[in-house]
């Protein structure tokens, strides 16, 4: 009695000392499952805008440099704003699907809608004017000239943004990841094709590649939303257009500005540091192997950025759902996950960082100066992973604003300045020690004189 007693009493012990192990594989295994489409898609995502300012580039020098121009501005002035607004969703959809009322997923999505188009005006004006706004900043005028004709093609490109990003937030908060990859590959595929027609069968030259922007967003768009209708997935969450949308607007225009600016603190900083490496002493090498850090760390960075998505899902899913101990658990085993992916991604570009230029240059002193870059880069990414996710956790909790303040303290008044500070620094003591060697070669040359003459 007293051993069946005893095995009564030790079988829960053991199955409670199991819990914790199974509920973190299995949360690691929902994360993976929610990131893995979700790192694929914003390549995706991406390939539109990078295939548009390929196709120009066999145009002539002067259109690809206009296009590149006009996709940094639209960028940083556009496309940034408008996502990093859009993230709001990512609170206030994750939240609402987690405690059931599912209802709401669509009035958000309308009133995302609405707050966006709203600040589609502005980001409009600029880009008409973006001609002579780059002139005003000092840009040559053939440059700035086609790179004002692109962003008035790129205008266009707004109106199927802005609810393609909204249906993209509005369908990743349900954790429904995958159409989300699948249209955005079908996306990029056929772009190739639109861009092809426009530019050169058409002969629309590089105002076709921006015009291939807005056919393809809405293509993509087009798909997203007959799947969130016909999709029985949606069919709690999408109930019709409402008049609920128009309500609230300043509540969701209060969480979307800290939101935009949360992720254009980040995404801005790197474009100062472009123009920031134009003030080095060999510009043309600095600038060029700033660009290629860049283009490695933006693809390397669609891994952290599933993760931080993936997070943000779990955390505002769970706190909806009133499970704050579940939410931790997701933080904790996300953390373990992007350590472990730094970890093994910053190794594997410590190790191949001899090879790595070659891939871009052909250069000896291009591809010498990335291997020297890149075990920065891996320690800049393996952090960048940390920050990322715990990004995806301050969305999810609605605590956009103190992310922005973070951000803003770490690139601004840490970050860039830092670097800017060495190199005054650097400037100085070159300074400092080339007086004092013109002062020993003068003190030495009246000596040797003197001594000659005496």
């Amino acid at each position: 009695m007293e051993n069946k007693a005893a095995g009564t009493t030790e079988e829960p012990l053991l199955l409670q000392s199991r819990k914790p192990e199974n509920a973190a594989a299995a949360e690691a295994k929902r994360l993976l499952r929610l990131a893995g489409p979700l790192v694929a898609s914003c390549i995706l995502q991406n390939v539109v805008s990078l295939v548009s300012v390929m196709f120009v580039g066999h145009l002539g020098e002067l259109p690809l440099a206009g296009a590149s121009l006009a996709s940094s501005l639209a960028n940083v002035t556009g496309f940034s704003v408008l996502a990093g607004m859009a993230s709001a969703l990512d609170t206030l959809c994750g939240q609402a699907f987690g405690a059931r009322q599912h209802g709401l997923l669509g009035v958000y999505k309308q009133r995302a809608m609405l707050v966006l188009a709203l600040a589609c005006v502005p980001i409009a004006l600029v880009w008409a004017n973006a001609g002579q706004i780059l002139v005003l900043i000092g840009q040559d005028r053939d440059i700035a000239a086609e790179a004002g004709a692109y962003s008035r093609w790129l205008i266009l490109s707004l109106v199927p943004y802005v609810p393609l990003v909204c249906h993209i937030r509005f369908l990743q908060t349900q954790s429904i990841v995958v159409p989300v990859m699948v249209s955005s590959g079908v996306t990029a595929l056929g772009h190739v094709f639109v861009c092809w027609a426009l530019v050169f069968k058409a002969g629309m030259g590089s105002k076709g590649a921006a015009l291939s922007s807005a056919i393809s967003y809405g293509v993509n768009l087009a798909m997203l939303a007959l799947h969130v209708r016909l999709s029985g997935a949606c069919m709690t969450t999408w109930t019709g257009f409402s008049t609920e949308a128009f309500k609230e607007l300043r509540r969701f225009t209060d969480l979307a500005i800290p939101s935009a600016m949360m992720v254009c603190l980040e995404w801005w900083s790197f474009e100062l540091l472009v123009l920031l490496y134009g003030l080095l002493p060999n510009p043309k090498l600095e600038t060029s192997v700033l660009s290629i850090c860049l283009n490695t760390g933006a693809l390397m960075f669609m891994i952290p950025f599933g993760l931080s998505t993936a997070i943000s899902t779990r955390v505002s899913n769970e706190l909806g759902a009133g499970q704050p101990q579940a939410a931790k658990l997701a933080t904790r085993v996300v953390m373990c996950i992007a350590l472990s992916a730094g970890l093994l991604l910053a190794s594997s570009m410590i190790l191949l960082r001899n090879f790595w230029g070659y891939m871009y240059s052909n250069e000896r002193e291009v591809v010498t100066y990335i291997a020297k870059m890149i075990p920065v880069l891996a320690i800049s990414f393996f952090t960048d992973g940390l920050h990322c996710s715990l990004s995806g956790v301050l969305t999810g909790c609605g605590e956009q604003k103190t992310g922005a303040r973070v951000n803003l303290g770490a690139f601004y008044l840490a970050g860039i300045p830092w670097p800017c500070c060495l190199h005054l620094f650097s400037i100085l003591t070159e300074w400092v020690f080339g007086l004092a060697l013109s002062v020993a070669a003068s003190l030495s040359l009246r000596c040797s004189c003197g001594s000659h003459c005496g």
